[in-house]
């Protein structure tokens, strides 16, 4: 009789092309676990959407692996440290060899899950665990000096010869088995401490890999030939929409290189610039991966560039509040706020747009926009997201010179020339026309709404900006 195993699942709410689940069946026959550590999910900021986007996937991959003939067990924990004695119990009640997973690359998840393998180590039980959330471990793309880079550029060259040696395949689902005497457990629908999501954001967000994979085609066949010019308009249909997904494991990144390799015939660093560009964002998302990893201040919301700590930034409670509810009186900045408190999504363009303002216009602390994005994004990922802000804040790796500070009303009319995205997200500037909406001017047709005066002038802001970073290099 073949050996009983024990698959964790984490982030990798799939049954295809999932490392950890297919190695495991592999070995034998397997059941599933799931743990609900929501006292450490509420200090992680992770966002009501993403837990409730997580336990409709994961109702979904039940379907999946019963079908296979694997149970899928829940288990009620309250931090991560709880892990390794509710995994190690169960591991013994069902009679496993051992337990497969796939790495997360956090300073917790790393210590829990050394915690985990150190447990089931002392009961002399197996412990495999896989690289499935990246193309390449982490750390193995270094210099010829032997470390990491900093700048993305160089690693994504060295990324692009990695690929020509070897492309990283996809695994197929693992096969059906029998397995007696083990029954699922009841997926909640609701973890306490997490608001409960309307049906309507729910929608924006169909759970299952089923429908990541019709989103995925759908973006392959009819978007990303034209990606490159559409991406950073906020009106059009121009993104793919996955990050969600993908964050959360219902389609891994070799399938989205695949995909992306196939409508493109075959090449993944020339041909058509919409698919070379988009696998070159799959890659950015590697690249911030590798940085947590060696680099891991940045996982303790440190700045990466450590000289860049002495900022002194402003406490401005009512200027964070303001830009939190979309109420700055910036248009593109506040349609872009209010479509994250509503669809826990954000346009990419507009994250970089709106994490500058806050950063150089407001002078407020890069920490504050990332906690806020964690506890409001869907796709909220601890690498992607403290990436994006510390490059838009000049504080982190390969990120934008400090003197180059957006100007939102020049990015708004430049990506939302006609005022659409404006419009759809702040309805009292609707009767603007298409050279007014991005600056709403004074007077009686502005004064009529309810839309707020600009809590900042955008030019003397980026001038201060400009002087409080100079003025570091000056104290050195």
């Amino acid at each position: 009789m073949s050996a009983t195993q024990l698959y964790w699942i984490r982030n990798d709410l799939r049954v295809q092309d999932n490392h950890a689940l297919w190695h495991a069946r592999d070995e034998g026959n397997v059941v599933a676990a799931y743990l609900l550590t929501p006292d450490t999910w509420l200090e992680h900021d992770e966002a009501p959407a993403k837990v409730d986007f997580w336990l409709r996937n994961l109702q979904a991959l039940k379907s999946r692996l019963e079908g296979l003939g694997i149970a899928l067990k829940v288990l009620h924990c309250r931090t991560f440290a709880d892990a390794p004695r509710a995994l190690l119990d169960l591991a013994r009640k069902i009679d496993a060899d051992g337990i497969f997973f796939n790495e997360e690359y956090g300073i917790h998840e790393q210590r829990r899950d050394d915690n985990v393998a150190e447990a089931f180590t002392e009961a002399s039980l197996g412990c495999r665990r896989y690289a499935d959330q990246v193309l390449f471990m982490p750390g193995s793309l270094r210099t010829q000096e032997g470390t990491m880079y900093k700048v993305f550029s160089q690693f994504r060259k060295l990324a692009y010869q990695k690929l020509h040696d070897h492309l990283p395949e996809c695994l197929a689902a693992p096969g059906k088995q029998s397995l007696a005497g083990v029954s699922s457990d009841t997926v909640p629908t609701e973890v306490e401490g997490f608001a409960k999501i309307s049906r309507e954001q729910q929608d924006l967000w169909p759970a299952g890999e089923a429908a990541a994979h019709d989103r995925l085609q759908h973006f392959a066949e009819d978007i990303m030939g034209e990606y490159k010019e559409l991406r950073d308009q906020p009106a059009r249909d121009g993104t793919s929409c996955l990050s969600a997904y993908l964050t959360s494991g219902v389609l891994s990144p070799r399938q989205c290189l695949h995909a992306a390799i196939a409508a493109n015939r075959g090449e993944f660093d020339s041909g058509n610039t919409g698919a070379v560009t988009w696998i070159s964002e799959l890659l950015w998302r590697e690249f911030y991966r590798h940085i947590l990893v060696c680099y891991p201040r940045v996982s303790r919301s440190q700045a990466f560039r450590p000289e860049t700590e002495a900022v002194p930034w402003r406490k401005d409670s009512e200027g964070l509040a303001a830009w939190q509810e979309g109420r700055t009186g910036i248009p593109i900045v506040d349609a872009a706020m209010r479509q994250l408190l509503a669809t826990g999504w954000m346009h990419n363009r507009l994250r970089m747009v709106s994490a500058m303002f806050l950063t150089k216009n407001l002078l407020i602390d890069w920490r504050e926009g990332e906690r806020w994005f964690m506890q409001h994004l869907i796709d909220g990922d601890l690498a992607s997201n403290n990436g994006g802000w510390q490059w838009s804040a000049s504080t982190g790796t390969d990120s934008v010179p400090y003197f180059r500070v957006f100007n939102p009303v020049t990015q708004s009319r430049r990506f939302d020339p006609d005022g659409e995205f404006i419009r759809t997200w702040i309805p009292e500037l609707r009767h603007l026309d298409a050279k007014q909406i991005h600056e709403p001017p004074a007077g009686d047709l502005f004064e009529a709404t309810e839309y707020p005066r600009p809590i900042v002038d955008i030019g003397e802001t980026r001038k201060r900006a400009i002087a409080t970073f100079k003025s570091l290099g000056e104290q050195s």
